[in-house]
């Protein structure tokens, strides 16, 4: 199985294309071999795995809120109906025992924390809980030395696929290097077996680079991200409003570029997640 996040759905791309991606992205995944669960609340009750009703309501319901691993318990209790973010996803996707999940880029430390303290809660959450992470490295938009550093220090395990440095989402590459490699679905599944044996209670980053050719031009995109930035601080944009709104600036300036770019990782790391889950099933005793 191959969970899924759900904010992307409802807070990271723009309507229709949110819910044809998802269906695009599920259906990949079958491709592959794998089950695909999409993770959310529903009317307070949580769902690991999602049907047309409830992913059609993901899509199009404006009263689905974002939800973290704090916010949980808050919105079950309500009987609200949430998508959940990284950290959300993966603890429930833990609870129940599925061990990849598949998502575009992490949270992290965002530029400036010096002075704000603005950290995203997947991050701590990645610390705890011992599952694999498909991504294409954290959102570009973010200080992504800063949130290296912190993932090393919270024990998180961060592999290149098919690379050596750490990929910056829209773009192929940040330039930090990174000391784990895999070149193959089976190399991960051996790492994820060997820490399931050692008791390893932290999570594994595997970090899907979008090729050169279909990357954001880097000049484009530090251009893009300075107007962003510069317009969130004049609209005193803060918190976790933040990467909504510098992902929707993004959009429009790049008259869709990014979007494209956005939704092509989303497909590409689906698929390696769900060939990951395969080979995590195939090694397993009894199979």
């Amino acid at each position: 199985m191959v969970a899924l996040e759900s904010t992307i759905i409802s807070h990271g791309l723009p309507r229709p294309e949110n819910l044809r991606v998802a269906r695009e992205v599920e259906q990949v995944i079958r491709n592959q071999g794998a089950v695909p669960a999409t993770v959310a609340i529903v009317d307070g009750v949580v769902l690991i795995g999602l049907d047309n009703g409830a992913l059609d309501r993901v899509a199009n319901d404006d009263n689905v809120v974002k939800a973290s691993l704090r916010d949980l318990a808050w919105v079950c209790a309500q009987r609200g109906s949430a998508a959940t973010t990284v950290a959300a996803t993966s603890h429930l996707a833990h609870l129940v025992g599925i061990e990849v999940f598949a998502t575009g880029g992490l949270g992290g430390i965002h530029r400036g924390a010096r002075e704000t303290w603005d950290e995203s809660a997947d991050l701590t959450a990645l610390g705890t809980i011992p599952i694999t992470v498909v991504c294409s490295g954290v959102k570009s938009i973010l200080d992504v030395p800063a949130t290296l550093e912190r993932l090393e220090t919270l024990n998180v395990t961060v592999a290149g696929y098919g690379t050596s440095e750490f990929p910056g989402f829209y773009l192929s590459t940040t330039g930090q290097p990174l000391s784990a490699r895999a070149d193959s679905p089976s190399q991960v599944a051996d790492v994820i077996a060997a820490r399931r044996a050692l008791s390893v209670t932290s999570a594994l980053v595997v970090a899907n680079p979008l090729p050169e050719s279909e990357q954001v031009d880097p000049d484009l995109h530090e251009r893009v991200l300075a107007e962003g930035m510069a317009l969130a601080e004049r609209r005193r944009v803060v918190g976790k409003d933040v990467t909504p709104f510098l992902l929707d600036h993004f959009h429009r300036a790049t008259d869709g570029i990014s979007l494209q770019a956005n939704e092509r990782i989303i497909v590409q790391n689906s698929e390696l997640a769900a060939r990951i889950a395969v080979a995590v099933s195939s090694s397993k005793p009894g199979t």
